[in-house]
């Protein structure tokens, strides 16, 4: 993307990359809310007067006696004491700051370089702002859920806001990359092998969210084998083929193993097809996604092994942030067009 005002064009950059940043920090304290079975610890939606914490005794008691009503706390904390409680309220109260923190710091400057560039040239951007508005209401709608009858949050919710966290990063690192004016060869892998890769990429994030919602890596912590067995002994095949599959952690589970397996496989066409074709400036993008995904599955293998201990779960969906941001490199180099837009300023 070709910028006239160099000016502008830095700080649209460095305001992207400050997004992207700020929503990986997101993703990665997000994960670690879940992981600390911190997310239900606060039962209110409170887009401003939530902004502040408890500043005094009354306020904490207050938060604390909010949570003793859902059955989180009635059929497993009980026995929670007071500072037990801060310590998870702090994790969803900082998770819910920085959801803040992205919407103050997206639309405030989108407004400013709404009078300094073309406003159609800057839809996109508001079309991502969108998108954040929205994630911020699915991820109250997947709080709701753990609120009554159930101890967690529904895993499909939990799937959905993992889901277009991911799809706000990429859709900010590709219009990152629209403004550095990348040149792509004229000779490209097929559009469709590399569409493919990347959406079973996605489809093992929602497969992941799966098994973080349902704890399901706490369970079956042996590789390559499932207990004794490839299938779980506890399930049946037959099952896999219905929608109940997806509320089985040893099903949800199996799937995850095998859709890494299948990535792997899918990988090696890519990497073979671009080493084939001898597409030099795709080296960089496929040679970073090879040494993410390997690290990406032994650090699954790990996490699954020591039963999902927080510190590995944590670095497995950290390593999935560079995996994805590597794969939209990819994608975008293959797909960009060597004719520049521009930006009218």
């Amino acid at each position: 993307m070709y910028i006239e005002n160099k000016k502008i064009k830095k700080y649209l950059s460095f305001w992207l990359a400050s997004m992207f940043w700020i929503i990986a920090l997101m993703i990665v304290v997000g994960g670690l809310t879940r992981l600390t079975d911190s997310g239900l610890s606060i039962t209110k939606w409170q887009l401003f007067s939530g902004i502040m914490p408890p500043m005094n005794d009354l306020e904490w008691i207050k938060y604390f006696n909010l949570y003793k009503k859902i059955p989180e706390y009635q059929l497993q904390n009980y026995e929670m004491t007071m500072l037990e409680f801060k310590v998870i309220f702090w994790w969803e109260w900082g998770h819910r700051f920085l959801g803040r923190l992205i919407g103050l710091g997206f639309i405030i400057p989108l407004i400013y370089f709404s009078f300094k560039v073309n406003f159609k040239n800057l839809l996109n951007y508001y079309f991502i702002f969108s998108l954040i508005c929205l994630q911020g209401f699915i991820g109250w709608y997947m709080v709701s859920s753990g609120l009554v009858d159930r101890i967690d949050v529904s895993h499909y919710r939990l799937s959905v806001h993992l889901l277009l966290a991911f799809i706000i990063l990429s859709l900010i690192f590709w219009n990152y990359l629209k403004l550095k004016n990348l040149e792509s060869n004229n000779i490209k892998l097929s559009s469709s092998l590399i569409v493919v890769f990347v959406a079973l990429i996605f489809c093992q994030i929602v497969i992941g969210a799966f098994v973080s919602g349902m704890d399901a890596g706490k369970i079956y912590n042996s590789w390559p084998l499932m207990g004794s067995t490839y299938f779980p002994d506890d399930s049946y095949f037959k099952n896999l083929l219905s929608m109940n599959a997806f509320n089985d952690p040893s099903l949800v589970q199996f799937m995850h193993r095998n859709l890494a397996y299948l990535i792997l496989i899918s990988y090696l066409i890519v990497l073979y097809r671009t080493y084939q074709k001898k597409i030099k400036e795709l080296y960089l993008s496929i040679n970073l996604i090879g040494f993410f995904l390997l690290l990406q599955i032994v650090l699954g293998i790990l996490t699954l092994l020591y039963g999902a201990q927080i510190f590995l779960a944590s670095m497995h969906q950290i390593s999935s942030i560079f995996l994805v941001s590597s794969c939209i490199y990819l994608l975008f180099l293959n797909t960009n067009n060597t004719t520049n837009q521009q930006l009218s300023s």
